[in-house]
C-alpha cells in the first residue's frame, strides 16, 4: 500500500467522509485490521474561500502547491485534492509535487462511461459549473459533456453548498431545492444523470433520492484512489 496525501479541510466537512470512506474502503479489500495509510493537509477553509471569492486563484495555487510539496517531503507516494473546485490547479499541484495526482474527474469519467448514459447534469459550486477546468477535462479528455443549471439555479446551489453544507448545515428545503432543480432539468434538457460535483453535496443527496444515476464524486473519487494505491 503506498502512503497517500490528502489536501483536505476544503471543507472539512466532507474530508472527513473521505477519511471514513478510505479507510472502509482498505478494510474491505484487505480485511483484518487494515486501515489507510496517509496523511492529511486540513486548510483553514475560510482563508481558501476568500481567495475563491476574490478571484485569486494564484495565491490560492500557492497555497496548493505548498501543501502538495509538503505532504511529499512528509512521505507521501501520491496525492489526493478532496475537493471538486481546487482541482482547477490539480495540474499545477501534481507537477510541483512531482506525484502522481488522482484527479477527481476522472475518477468520475470512469464511472459514467460505465454506466448508458450521455448526458449528466453537474451540479457543483459556481466555480466548478461555470469555468471550464473540470467541464473542459470531462470533454476533452473522456469526451463527455457535462450540463449545467441556469445562471439563477447555479446561485442557489452555490449557495446552499457554503451556507449550509460546509458548516454542517443539513436542511430539508435545501434537498427540496435541488430536486426540483433536478427534475426540471430532466425535462427542458433531458440530462439523464447528476454528477454530485461538489464533495458535500452527498450530505444532502444519495443515490436513492432520484430515479437516474447519481455520481457522488467523494466516493467515486476514494474507490478510484483506492485502485491506484492497491
Amino acid at each position: 500500500m503506498k502512503k497517500l496525501g490528502i489536501i483536505g479541510g476544503m471543507s472539512w466537512e466532507s474530508t472527513a467522509i473521505y477519511y471514513q470512506y478510505l479507510n472502509q474502503g482498505v478494510r474491505a479489500r484487505l480485511g483484518g485490521l487494515h486501515s489507510a495509510d496517509l496523511l492529511l493537509y486540513s486548510f483553514d477553509f475560510a482563508a481558501i474561500e476568500n481567495l475563491q471569492s476574490a478571484g485569486n486563484w494564484e495565491e490560492a495555487k500557492n497555497a496548493m502547491v505548498k501543501a502538495a510539496i509538503d505532504l511529499k517531503k512528509a512521505g507521501a507516494e501520491a496525492l489526493m485534492i478532496a475537493t471538486n473546485t481546487m482541482h482547477k490547479m490539480a495540474n499545477e499541484v501534481e507537477k510541483a509535487a512531482g506525484l502522481p495526482l488522482f484527479h477527481i474527474a476522472d475518477a468520475t469519467a470512469d464511472a459514467i462511461q460505465k454506466q448508458s448514459v450521455s448526458k449528466p447534469l453537474l451540479l457543483a459550486t459556481n466555480f466548478t459549473m461555470s469555468q471550464d477546468f473540470y467541464k473542459g477535462r470531462l470533454r476533452d479528455k473522456h469526451n463527455i459533456t457535462a450540463i449545467t443549471p441556469e445562471d439563477d439555479e447555479k446561485t442557489i446551489i452555490h449557495s446552499i453548498i457554503y451556507n449550509e453544507l460546509c458548516q454542517g448545515i443539513i436542511s430539508a428545503t435545501s434537498k427540496d431545492n435541488y430536486l426540483k432543480i433536478i427534475n426540471k432539468m430532466k425535462v427542458e434538457k433531458q440530462i439523464d444523470s447528476v454528477i454530485f460535483g461538489c464533495t458535500e453535496i452527498g450530505l444532502l443527496l444519495s443515490e436513492d433520492d432520484l430515479d437516474i444515476p447519481a455520481f457522488d464524486t467523494t466516493k467515486i473519487h476514494c474507490d478510484y484512489a483506492l485502485d491506484m494505491l492497491l
